[in-house]
């Protein structure tokens, strides 16, 4: 369904990876989205005031909240399009991450207002109205479940297409709707059932409970992308796949992967190089390996080159000594790189880089000194110079 309705409404829907199909399927998810949420609001709010339902106004007032969010994902992919500007260097896509974040802040705002009435209507003297339910009533609020629920595969099909954290998020708080609209949906029963009022109240303070737990959901995750986030793994990979298919290039280091909102990712690492090389053979070849990542990846890459010198047999064998003491003796989780030895009459200084993973236990002065202390017990003339990179 979700396919068919693509290829009706978004010119272009088989490359969602173009910023501008990518905006259409964003801004037809969220108008699909305000439609049908409106909808089932109006439904909902008018059972609810026909029934003296607590839980389902509760519901109804969720699903306003959702026609919101849909609003601001709408506004939000319409923003995102602007190009860069002399203010924005690197484009608006961040644009959406803030959306996320005011979406979850409304989901926080409907569920802890719609806790206060649950709340109070269970120790209001006044509010001992049991709802009246009838059958028409209820098969009503169930075959609202099934268009909420195709909503959520709907989003979830659509927020995979084009790497959407704000329309992911709504299918996650669509599908935590067809829960909380089970849950008035067995209340009603019940209340159909047993007279009591106050199980409606109560059905209202689990919804309540599920908005809160949903909207903090979203709000973490789109922190995450705001503060910053590790790369995928996936990501990393196909980086390192390519540079596998040069061999001169010898490794590479210092990775860093930038996220300026889906789809615009900027990155930049150092590539080892032989440093008796001829550097315009390996300029151009640093050149071609930038433009495979910006093509095929689609990552802005720069690569910075570094020269190392690899037929010299003294530091080979001083490297090969410092590399066994760190994996036998300290950690054989950390890695070295941009090696180099300054020998001199007395002495012999040996400067490097460590890798330091961000799960080791260990500040990077202490291995830095726990590193130097092993490698001079055992050579009494080796004095390390170490910068520590966690990573």
């Amino acid at each position: 369904m979700t396919n068919f309705l693509s290829r009706i409404f978004v010119k272009g829907y088989n490359n969602p990876k173009d910023p501008k199909v990518r905006a259409r399927f964003g801004t037809f998810s969220s108008i699909v989205g305000i439609v049908v949420n409106i909808l089932l609001a109006g439904v909902k709010i008018t059972l609810g005031i026909i029934t003296l339902s607590v839980a389902v106004i509760a519901d109804a007032l969720n699903n306003f909240s959702d026609a919101a969010s849909s609003i601001v994902t709408l506004v939000s992919f319409k923003m995102a399009e602007k190009p860069a500007d002399r203010d924005h260097p690197f484009g608006h896509a961040r644009i959406e991450y803030i959306a996320s974040m005011i979406v979850s802040f409304l989901i926080l705002l409907v569920g802890f207002e719609l806790f206060t009435s649950s709340l109070s209507a269970i120790f209001d003297k006044g509010e001992n109205t049991v709802p009246d339910f009838s059958l028409v009533t209820l098969i009503i609020i169930g075959s609202t479940i099934v268009f909420k629920l195709w909503l959520s595969f709907f989003y979830r099909t659509v927020g995979k297409k084009i790497d959407s954290s704000v329309v992911k998020a709504s299918s996650v708080d669509s599908l935590l709707d067809c829960i909380s609209t089970s849950a008035v949906l067995i209340s009603g029963i019940l209340v159909k059932i047993t007279s009591f009022a106050i199980i409606d109240s109560i059905v209202g303070i689990l919804i309540s409970a599920l908005i809160f737990i949903a909207g903090l959901k979203i709000l973490n995750e789109t922190k995450n992308s705001i503060l910053g986030e590790a790369p995928l793994n996936s990501q990393v990979d196909d980086i390192k796949k390519i540079v596998a298919e040069y061999p001169e290039i010898l490794g590479i280091h210092d990775l860093i992967i930038h996220n300026y909102g889906p789809n615009s990712f900027i990155a930049s690492f150092h590539a080892e190089v032989d440093g008796a090389g001829d550097i315009y053979v390996l300029h151009d070849l640093i050149d071609n390996v930038e433009k495979r990542i910006s093509e095929e990846l689609q990552v802005s890459c720069t690569v910075h080159m570094d020269p190392v010198v690899t037929d010299d047999e003294t530091l080979n064998e001083l490297k090969a000594f410092v590399c066994e003491v760190i994996a036998n003796e300290v950690d054989n989780s950390i890695t070295i790189h941009d090696f180099r030895a300054v020998t001199g009459v007395t002495h012999t200084n040996l400067i490097f880089d460590v890798v330091l993973p961000f799960e080791s236990k260990h500040t990077p002065s202490e291995i830095a000194d726990e590193i130097s202390a092993k490698i001079l017990a055992k050579r009494q003339n080796c004095y390390c110079v170490i910068t520590v990179d966690r990573g």
